[in-house]
């Protein structure tokens, strides 16, 4: 009990400093195509001073969304009516054209608005997208220049204020690692005996799938422990 404790109040602290980082205003006016047309990074906002974006992986060629990033997105879409209560928007923005966007989004049963960015450099300038030519340099260019980019698409959550003169600033991105809080299914099995129980697996999500993939499971047998 004494090391949670000593995590809450840590985690507490490292909230606050999240908050007191610097702000970067925006200056480029994003547009994007969503399900009814054109719409701008100010409209994302729906009048709110605050928004969460969830980038979300989905390539234009893809026929669906990464699957750990659905695995995400499973949780964020309930989450959506507590953050509006909060004065906070959520949006998941991708690549993938918005007709793939719809289709998919009514697939997984998620009600939370979902854009595509296929027409602007969003997802490029927020760093979550990169070219071939920078995946062949091999460098660390993906979560702050930290980690090597594996892969065309990578996940990421950033945060936005819109002031009431309109202005809008970046106050907040995380990526990689930075993502494991705002699971709240990994935060559950962290509680249970078992953990994640993901050792041994080519990788540690490899157990993810769609929420619609997954095959019934049997009824395990407890163990004895008296």
């Amino acid at each position: 009990m004494a090391h949670e404790k000593e995590l809450t109040a840590a985690r507490e602290r490292l909230a606050e400093e999240r908050r007191a980082l610097p702000w970067v205003k925006v200056d480029k006016d994003y547009v994007f195509d969503g399900p009814s047309g054109k719409v701008t990074l100010g409209d994302l906002f729906k009048g709110r001073p605050q928004l969460v974006v969830q980038h979300v992986m989905f390539a234009p060629d893809w026929e669906a969304a990464c699957k750990s990033c659905s695995f995400w997105a499973d949780g964020l879409d309930r989450m959506v009516p507590h953050l509006a209560a909060r004065d906070t928007a959520t949006v998941a923005i991708s690549l993938a054209p918005i007709a793939k966007l719809e289709d998919f989004k009514t697939r997984m049963g998620w009600t939370f608005d979902w854009v595509s960015s296929g027409s602007n450099d969003f997802n490029r300038d927020y760093g979550v997208t990169f070219s071939p030519d920078q995946i062949a340099t091999g460098k660390p260019m993906y979560n702050f220049g930290t980690t090597k980019i594996y892969g065309p698409e990578l996940p990421g959550i950033s945060v936005f204020y819109r002031n009431e003169a309109g202005e809008i600033f970046h106050t907040y991105s995380c990526f990689a690692r930075g993502l494991d809080m705002m699971n709240a299914a990994y935060q559950y099995l962290d509680l249970t005996p078992l953990g994640r129980h993901e050792e041994g697996l080519p990788y540690p999500m490899d157990w993810v799938r769609l929420r619609d993939q997954y095959e019934p499971q049997a009824t395990k047998g407890a163990c004895c422990h008296g």
